[in-house]
């Protein structure tokens, strides 16, 4: 049932993307006085159409992805003569045209978390609060390093007073790259040196620290129902177990490991009441890796409130340009083999994050969708053949040179950039069964 919830999702996720994305092709297109000869949602065989003007609007088979089929779109047809066709436009209409979904896609990721924050907007309960360490494993990076519970981190490479998120940005694409940091204990300011480890699993550098914040119960995991039914509710916080303080995520996964399946005592916050409850572990598998648990889905304390509208809009484009930045990170780190491509999500992956998302609420499936729409503008520029940023790519050189490339390099181009797509998706797909399928 979970399976078929999450495919359902999915495919509302994405239907909104296409859609948009391709609206941007369609409109830019109509505007340039290009004739759009079909506007499909899906590809290939034609379940269901209908014809409005000159345009056939087609839904397809396999809904992972939809196209515009332009007149004369492609070298070599026969009607590129057609002042209409796509071909006959100035290059600089064209390359607009190919520009557009991308755009759409990244005016719809600020709408979408625009209009989330007018109604949440989840802020900390200290915005200003300096990034404290909170936990440290054993034997991590940051332990070799000499970090301590306790620190403040004043500097992070060449940046001064960062957030946690700054932090955690560059933690992920600094795998076994020494980074620079400092750290205030006792009055007095350390430079330390740490080297995070590459996580085989996730594909991503890890240090091993965590931030020190108050835990937060968001939700609770089907299946694994021992903290609700002891009494624990959503936004219940977590402040000791067995008498231990917790003081962030992985302190609390600690507890649980080292609790081998015993009753654990929970020491809890309830709109400031404290209480306690009794929780018996249970071992079971999540995303394929088992351990102990108590069926909770934890978050950092955030004070719910609600932004103005330009507050609102100016915290999305922030947002949305620290998770633009976070991309670029991600990939030139792939590039640079400091992170892996174990890091990229496929399709599976995005089913199971937008299940969860929407079962956790239209909040978290919003910002998710949000995230994912950014993600797919990005990505659509990225200068591979067959996607919009090599189309642009190939106008760019064109216009530099003042004549058009050769209709054998243009089709050997789109054939190496297919075949270079094809890679991508197979690897996704492993990648993202790889992940469910426990380790071993």
């Amino acid at each position: 049932m979970v399976i078929f919830e999450n495919v359902w999702w999915l495919l509302v996720l994405i239907g909104v993307m296409i859609l948009i994305h391709e609206l941007g092709h369609f409109w830019t297109a109509r505007f340039f006085n290009v004739r759009v000869e079909t506007f499909s949602f899906g590809f290939g065989p034609k379940l269901y159409s209908f014809r409005r003007g000159e345009t056939e609007y087609r839904f397809s088979l396999i809904l992972f992805g939809g196209y515009v089929k332009m007149t004369g779109e492609q070298p070599g047809e026969d009607n590129v003569a057609d002042p209409r066709a796509f071909m006959a436009k100035p290059r600089w209409q064209r390359l607009c045209i190919a520009a557009a979904g991308p755009a759409m896609n990244m005016v719809l990721a600020v709408v979408l978390l625009t209009g989330l924050f007018l109604f949440k907007y989840p802020k900390p309960p200290d915005p200003n609060a300096p990034a404290t360490i909170g936990n440290v494993q054993p034997n991590s990076a940051a332990a070799r390093a000499g970090i301590h519970e306790g620190d403040r981190i004043v500097r992070v490479e060449d940046l001064a007073r960062p957030t946690w998120e700054d932090i955690l940005v560059k933690e992920i694409s600094s795998a076994q790259r020494p980074l620079p940091v400092v750290v205030e204990r006792g009055g007095r300011e350390i430079p330390l040196i740490v080297t995070p480890v590459l996580d085989e699993r996730t594909g991503v550098g890890y240090a091993g620290w965590s931030e020190e914040n108050e835990v937060q119960i968001s939700g609770f995991v089907p299946g694994v129902p021992n903290a609700e039914q002891a009494g624990l509710k959503a936004g219940d916080i977590v402040l000791a177990v067995n008498g231990q303080a917790i003081r962030s995520t992985q302190r609390l996964h600690e507890a649980l490991r080292a609790s081998q399946g015993k009753p654990i005592e929970i020491l809890y916050s309830r709109q400031g009441v404290r209480d306690k409850a009794v929780v018996q572990p249970a071992y079971a598998a999540i995303q394929g890796q088992s351990r102990w648990m108590i069926g909770v889905q934890l978050e950092p304390r955030y004070v719910m409130i609600q932004l103005p509208l330009d507050q609102a809009f100016r915290e999305s484009l922030r947002q949305n340009a620290r998770y633009a930045a976070l991309i670029y990170q991600f990939l030139r780190g792939i590039v640079e083999r400091r992170m892996s491509p174990k890091s990229l999500e496929g399709p599976i992956r995005i089913a199971q994050l937008s299940g969860d998302a929407a079962r956790e609420g239209p909040g978290a499936f919003v910002g998710l969708m949000s995230m994912v729409s950014l993600n797919l503008a990005i990505f659509n520029l990225l200068p591979i053949p067959i996607l919009d940023g090599g189309v642009i790519l190939l106008l760019l050189v064109e216009m530099i040179m003042r004549r058009d490339l050769s209709l054998q390099v243009k089709e050997t181009v789109f054939k190496l950039g297919f075949v270079f797509l094809m890679m991508v998706v197979a690897f996704v797909l492993y990648n993202d069964i790889s992940k469910i399928l426990p380790p071993g």
